[in-house]
């Protein structure tokens, strides 16, 4: 399986690079692409409709403003949605933030902090390695090399 990161916009590419890096860390699969829900829909559809026979397993979603990307893209799927908020100059993501975490019941969307690309990644890896004991060693294996960073830390 493999994860879908869609953005908003082609600038969202400087935070959603961070998801990239991740899950090529973990040697993880990746499609990425550029669709927006408003400009878009058609397409935004069709890509979705189509994710799970593309072997999609998890998306992640970012998005600023409005940022309807995550919750269009959930309610066209049944496959895990990770939103990231991205950080925007009117009012510094919050507002992508709150659209995000507002999904109606039955709708659910995973969200991480504003800019967390990082983490929307690790949490797909985490998913994926459900399913793939190779992948849930490369995770406790990071674990383990973060846990060891801490206690060998000098002050």
């Amino acid at each position: 399986m493999k994860v879908s990161i869609i953005m908003g916009s082609v600038s969202d590419y400087d935070v959603m690079s961070g998801a990239e890096q991740i899950l090529s860390s973990f040697g993880v699969e990746f499609e990425k692409r550029v669709i927006s829900a408003h400009r878009t829909p058609e397409f935004m559809y069709e890509y979705m409709k189509g994710a799970r026979d593309r072997g999609v397993g998890v998306v992640i979603a970012g998005a600023g403003g409005a940022a309807h990307l995550a919750g269009v893209a959930a309610g066209l799927t049944t496959l895990p949605v990770i939103a990231v908020p991205i950080e925007t100059k009117a009012l510094g993501g919050l507002d992508s933030l709150l659209s995000m975490v507002q999904m109606p019941s039955g709708i659910p969307v995973a969200t991480v902090a504003i800019n967390g690309s990082k983490n929307a990644a690790i949490l797909a890896t985490e998913i994926l390695a459900l399913f793939n004991e190779d992948l849930a060693q490369k995770l406790h294996d990071f674990r383990k090399e973060q846990a060891d960073k801490v206690l060998n830390s000098k002050i």
